[in-house]
C-alpha cells in the first residue's frame, strides 16, 4: 500500500451503476512498454517434458514496503516442486525481478518476463498496476495471485487475483469496528495506493451505521511518525467519546514505526484501540511492540486467509522448512508469502489440468478462463475466473474472492476472532468517493 504520489486515484470506485463490471473485462488491453530487466533465476533443470518458465517479482531493499519473502518463497517452491517430480513432470523455472518500487524498474520487470516467454508471472507484488499489466497483456500473459494492491489488479483480463486485495481488508474491518469503536482515525500512505484506503474503511463503517474515519495523511518513509500519532490520538479521545475511540494505521511496513512513536504518546491520552490489516501488521511486529502489553492487545485485524498457526498451512510450512530453512526472507506469517504459496497452487492446478499437453501463456489463460477450479485446501474459497464467476463489484470486475477473516490480538497472539470467513462483496458495492 504504497507507492509515489500522481494526481489521480488508484482505485476508482465511483463508476456509474449503469455501467456493468462485468463489461470491464472485455477492455482493450495498453500497448507494450520499452524496458529491460535484471532477473536472479530459481530452480531449473532440463528434462525430457521441457520447463516451465515463470515469473516471481516484488520490491526489496527500498525505504518503503518490501516483499523480499515472495520471489524468496517462489524458488523454494521450484526446488520443492523439482525434487518430487515437477509440474506433472515438467521442470519448474522461477525468474525473480526486484521492481524496487519504482514504476520504470516495474514495467521493465513485465518487458523481461515477454522477453523470455514465461507462461506466467505468478505471486507477486507491485503497486504500479498500469505500468506491468500493459506489457504483460500484449504479450498475452496471465498475473496470477497478484497482491491486490493496485486497481489494474481487478480490472485488467489478464489478471487471476486470489484474494480481495486491500480493498477487501479494509470495508471488512471497517464494518467491525463499526460495532466496537468510537471515532475512528484512520493514518494512512500520502500514495496513489493510499488514495483508495479511506472510502473502502468508510464502507464498512457506514453499514454499521458509524460516521467516516478520519482521514490522515503520512509519508510513506517516514522515520517516526510523532505529530501523526498525537493527531490521531486527540482526534479519537476529544472529547471523550462514550466509546473508546480507534486508531487504525495501514502504512505497510511503516506500520511498526508508528507504533514506536504511539507507544510514547499514548500515555498522555485516554485508552484508545488499534486496529489494522494483516500485511501491516504480523506476529513479529505484535511482538517487537511489546506483545500483551504492547499497542496492539485487543486489536482487531482482518486478514485474507485463516491465522498463521492454522493447520491449513502446514503445507507450506512443510516446505519452508525443508526448501528454505534458515531464510530470514521468508515468514509463513507474512501475507505475502502466504499469497505466492496459494499463486503457485494455482499454477500447479492449471499444467495438471492440461494433462501433458502444451504449457504456455496462452493454455495457462485459457485453462483458468474455461472455468478450472483451484481449491486450496481450504485457505480461500474454491477460485475460478469464468465469465459468470466474476462478482460483478463496480470498479472490481476481476473479483472472484471477496472473502476475509477477522484475528484479533489476544494475550499477545495472533489468533482468529471468529470462525470462517467475512463476505465483503456488499461493502465494496457500497464504496463511495
Amino acid at each position: 500500500m504504497t507507492g509515489r504520489r500522481r494526481t489521480r486515484s488508484t482505485f476508482r470506485t465511483n463508476l456509474p451503476r449503469s455501467m456493468r463490471a462485468r463489461s470491464m473485462s472485455a477492455l482493450a488491453v495498453c500497448a507494450a512498454l520499452a524496458a529491460g530487466c535484471g532477473v536472479v533465476p530459481g530452480t531449473s533443470a532440463d528434462s525430457e517434458g521441457g520447463e516451465v518458465t515463470v515469473m516471481t517479482w516484488a520490491p526489496e531493499g527500498t525505504d518503503a514496503t518490501n516483499k523480499p519473502g515472495m520471489p524468496a518463497m517462489a524458488q523454494a517452491y521450484a526446488r520443492w516442486i523439482n525434487s518430487t517430480g515437477g509440474l506433472n513432470g515438467r521442470k519448474l523455472k522461477v525468474l525473480t525481478c526486484n521492481d524496487h518500487n519504482d514504476r520504470v524498474t516495474a514495467a521493465k520487470c513485465a518487458r523481461r518476463a515477454a522477453d523470455e516467454d514465461v507462461v506466467a508471472v505468478v505471486g507477486s507484488y507491485s503497486q504500479f498496476g498500469d505500468d506491468f499489466l500493459g506489457p504483460l497483456a500484449s504479450a498475452g500473459i496471465p498475473y496470477i495471485g497478484g497482491y491486490g494492491v493496485t486497481n489494474d489488479e481487478f480490472t485488467n483480463p489478464m489478471s487471476y487475483p486470489v484474494n480481495g486485495g486491500s480493498p477487501a481488508l479494509l470495508a471488512g474491518l471497517g464494518k467491525e469496528l463499526a460495532a466496537v469503536c468510537g471515532p475512528v482515525a484512520l493514518v494512512r500512505p500520502d500514495t496513489i495506493a493510499g488514495d483508495q484506503l479511506p472510502q473502502l474503511l468508510d464502507s464498512g463503517l457506514r453499514a454499521g451505521g458509524h460516521a467516516p474515519a478520519r482521514n490522515q495523511l503520512a509519508a510513506e518513509d517516514a522515520t517516526e511518525y510523532g505529530t501523526h500519532t498525537r493527531l490521531a490520538l486527540e482526534r479519537t479521545t476529544n472529547p471523550l467519546p462514550e466509546k473508546k475511540g480507534c486508531v487504525v494505521p495501514a502504512l505497510g511496513d511503516r506500520t511498526n514505526t508508528f507504533m514506536d512513536s504511539f507507544r510514547r504518546d499514548r500515555e498522555d491520552y485516554p485508552d484508545v484501540r488499534t486496529a489494522t490489516v494483516l500485511g501491516s501488521v504480523d506476529q513479529t511486529v505484535i511482538n517487537a511492540t511489546g506483545g500483551r502489553s504492547g499497542p496492539y492487545e485487543d486489536a482487531y485485524i482482518t486478514g485474507w486467509y485463516p491465522v498463521a498457526s492454522d493447520a491449513r498451512w502446514d503445507g507450506m510450512k512443510k516446505v519452508i522448512k525443508e526448501e528454505a530453512f534458515g531464510d530470514n526472507r521468508i515468514d509463513p506469517q507474512d501475507a505475502g508469502v502466504q499469497t505466492t504459496w496459494i499463486a503457485y497452487t494455482v499454477l500447479k492446478t492449471v499444467v495438471e489440468s492440461l494433462e501433458g499437453g502444451e504449457v504456455s501463456s496462452t493454455t495457462v489463460r485459457r485453462a483458468l478462463d474455461d472455468g478450472l477450479g483451484v481449491t486450496t485446501g481450504g485457505l480461500t474459497p474454491t477460485l475460478r475466473w469464468r465469465f459468470e464467476d466474476l462478482l460483478s463489484v463496480v470498479g472490481f470486475p476481476r473479483l472472484v474472492n471477496s472473502q476475509v477473516t477477522l484475528q484479533v490480538v489476544r494475550e499477545g497472539r495472533l489468533v482468529a476472532a471468529r470462525k470462517g470467513f467475512i463476505n465483503t462483496t456488499k461493502l465494496l458495492e457500497n464504496a463511495e468517493d
